[in-house]
């Protein structure tokens, strides 16, 4: 069988240090081009292919490439709805990275393609794909974590490093495209969907800070969320700071605590029956992206018709970060 030809559209840190290595691990899987404008980039890239695959400065370079499946867009979210759309229009399933856009009013585009095309969108919400979730999904539908719970989101992963401007000032850029809870939110808010198997009934407050001058814009925020049936969730994220915050999501019921962490998704339950954890020997990294390449691959074979996660759970998340962010720039306002 003819392995699944694919192209990755974007070379920043995501690209390669996540999808490009994912898609050289895979038996499945063939890369047939790499396209980002930065030279050096390019360079990087094809070194890590071993000079086997070509890489291109723009989109309009690989359109012309014989036998292309499907595209890996792991672009900024400000430029990812144009290129989606332009591939799903020429023929090709796409997984893109979250978010799908900075607002749903730029998301309009893909929200307005026909039924059949959105289909073949699958999001970047990578870490929906860990067992952890899956697991902790179990403990809140069958207990020890059934009830009312209170669930407390700390999301600080991105320190501010004098040694590395050029990171800090990438992560400035992308502040001025939505404070963090657009661009982080877009995960936390669908691994609460996912788990809860809800989403919040409302928004009550949110909030934002400013403590990078640098920036000159929020670099902290968050919120609290209520879900029918009296489950909270206090959300909260943050970049740019010398020191970070833990990063780590908990649940806390009448019958269990459980706690996640944030960069290895390793999970912890306490209960009066025991301690349960969940540690997968594997990275994180390299498991998820993985796992959500082997169901992109599943879409593109035609194994299954439709995105998993795909445009439904990438607006839905989208959506409410937005209404997060424009809640607490009323609330800077008061």
């Amino acid at each position: 069988m003819r392995r699944i030809h694919l192209v990755l559209v974007g070379l920043g840190d995501i690209g390669l240090k996540a999808h490009l290595p994912a898609l050289l691990r895979s038996d499945e899987v063939e890369v047939v081009g790499l396209v980002d404008p930065s030279p050096e980039r390019r360079a990087d890239a094809v070194a890590m292919t071993h000079g086997r695959v070509p890489a291109y400065a723009d989109v309009g370079e690989v359109r012309g490439l014989a036998g292309v499946d499907g595209v890996v867009l792991a672009t900024p979210p400000w430029v990812t709805p144009a290129l989606a759309r332009r591939f799903l229009r020429a023929g090709l399933a796409v997984l893109a990275e979250k978010p799908l856009a900075t607002s749903l009013q730029e998301s309009r585009p893909l929200a307005e393609l026909p039924a059949d095309l959105r289909r073949r969108l699958q999001v970047g919400l990578t870490y929906r794909h860990d067992p952890a979730l899956a697991r902790l999904r179990t403990w809140i539908r069958d207990g020890p974590l059934d009830g009312p719970l209170l669930v407390r989101a700390h999301i600080y992963d991105e320190r501010l490093d004098p040694a590395d401007p050029t990171h800090a000032a990438r992560l400035r850029t992308t502040l001025e495209h939505g404070p963090p809870v657009v661009h982080e939110g877009a995960h936390v808010f669908d691994w609460l969907a996912f788990v809860l198997d809800a989403a919040p009934a409302r928004v009550v407050d949110a909030w934002a800070v400013c403590t990078d001058p640098g920036a000159g814009l929020p670099n902290l925020n968050g919120a609290r969320l209520v879900y029918d049936g009296g489950t909270t969730a206090l959300v909260e994220f943050g970049w740019l700071t010398h020191e970070l915050p833990r990063c780590e999501l908990s649940f806390l019921g009448q019958r269990g605590y459980a706690v996640l962490d944030g960069f290895t998704f390793r999970l912890h339950l306490r209960s009066s029956a025991g301690e349960e954890v969940v540690d997968d020997p594997v990275d994180r990294t390299t498991r998820c992206f993985d796992r959500q390449l082997a169901a992109f691959a599943d879409l593109v074979a035609g194994r299954v018709d439709t995105a998993v996660p795909g445009i439904a759970e990438g607006l839905a998340s989208l959506e409410l970060s937005e209404r997060v962010a424009q809640l607490a720039r009323r609330s800077e306002g008061d």
